[in-house]
């Protein structure tokens, strides 16, 4: 099943955190907030947080062109105009709460270039999947900060090895300490959208993240249903816990079709994400969350070549449960790209991302993560003209 047509770029101007305030309050979403839909498609709408659709999302900061979770990434896409800055969490040894992708930090610091830390080098399960290396978890907050930080992925991003070792790993702190000067600076809040990494790992070990970053979001008036903040977890019951603690408006990741969340497979729950996009499913998490991040394959599959075929009804159906849609993720480069979008043999070269954009901007999502925002909000302009 396809989805329907999609509402004109010219009329959809803006959306976010009117509609989402709604949906937090129990609410349906009313033509006057949210605007109209037809066929369960956005049209129209104004935001009291001032958010376009399609909406900007800074992927882990600027990560293409800067190391990814530096504040150098984050201000470089700040600098850029993305309309929101991406944060991951995992906690120190020590309860602190730090920005990585990965609580496997050998891969994004210089950690295997420190002896003082050779003997840390460990193997461990981390939802089911075994890897050895160095782990936040087993660094205090103290020790973390001698680190630097470096290009996650060298081959693909060369230039970007040129600032490693220029900026040390953030503390969520750090970034809220930003985003309020940058606030003040320019006149208008920095939006932030921040994830909890692998939280059940993390509550099995002591090291619960929901309570801490809550604790931190009240402490810097982030809290609240119209804060200029999105949260998010690949565990649905990550968001629920959070719906709990804060009134920051929730998202909900969801990965391939045949992914069971990991807190799912601890609780015994059957689910898979094919099942989460399902009406019920949809129905389910708009009763805790605001929004889905899904996989961009969810909104339109691939075929067996990498090509991009026909939309599913996914924005349609979380639509029409008053859910905002936030896909990841959108990469320049042609090794990241659908297949009919690649252009010549590099892998590295960049592709036609504007064609890829236009695809997926036209189903009606709401907005999408990007590492590149520059050329992301040039998409933006390009379907909203």
């Amino acid at each position: 099943m396809t989805q329907g047509a999609s509402s004109s770029p010219a009329r959809r101007s803006v959306l976010g955190a009117a509609v989402l305030t709604t949906a937090a309050l129990g609410a349906g979403v009313g033509a006057a907030q949210a605007g109209e839909r037809t066929d369960g498609v956005r049209t129209s709408g104004k935001d009291r947080g001032g958010l376009p659709v399609p909406t900007v999302i800074a992927h882990r900061g600027a990560s293409g062109y800067r190391p990814e979770h530096t504040i150098g990434a984050y201000q470089f896409a700040l600098d850029m105009g993305a309309h929101v800055i991406e944060q991951d969490l995992v906690p120190t040894k020590d309860g602190h709460l730090v920005c990585r992708h990965e609580n496997d930090i050998t891969g994004t610091t210089d950690v295997a270039a420190h002896p003082e830390f050779a003997s840390r080098r460990t193997t461990k399960s981390v939802d089911g999947v075994s890897l050895t290396g160095w782990f936040t978890e087993d660094f205090t907050l103290a020790e973390l900060k001698t680190l630097r930080a470096k290009e996650r992925i060298p081959g693909t991003r060369q230039e970007n090895t040129l600032y490693d070792g220029r900026w040390t790993v953030p503390t969520f702190e750090e970034v809220l300490q930003w985003a309020e000067k940058e606030g003040r600076r320019r006149g208008r809040p920095v939006w932030l959208y921040v994830e909890t990494k692998h939280p059940t790992y993390f509550r099995s070990i002591g090291l619960g993240s929901e309570e801490r970053l809550a604790k931190l979001l009240r402490r810097y008036g982030r809290h609240r249903a119209n804060s200029p903040t999105f949260l998010q977890s690949f565990e649905p019951t990550s968001m629920e816990r959070m719906a709990r603690l804060v009134s920051t408006p929730r998202v909900v990741l969801l990965w391939t079709p045949d992914d069971r969340p990991w807190d799912f497979r601890q609780s015994g729950d059957p689910r898979t994400v094919a099942d989460l996009v399902q009406p019920d499913g949809l129905e389910w998490i708009a009763g805790f969350a605001q929004g889905i991040g899904p996989l961009l394959d969810l909104v339109i599959p691939k075929d067996a070549n990498g090509r991009l075929t026909e939309p599913t009804t996914l924005v349609r159906d979380a639509h029409a449960r008053g859910l905002v849609l936030h896909p990841y993720t959108m990469r320049n480069e042609n090794t990241f790209l659908p297949a009919d979008f690649r252009r010549g043999t590099d892998p590295n070269a960049y592709g036609d991302v504007f064609g890829a954009y236009k695809a997926y901007f036209a189903t009606g999502i709401d907005g999408i993560f990007t590492d590149n925002p520059d050329t992301g909000l040039l998409a933006a302009s390009d379907f909203t003209a």
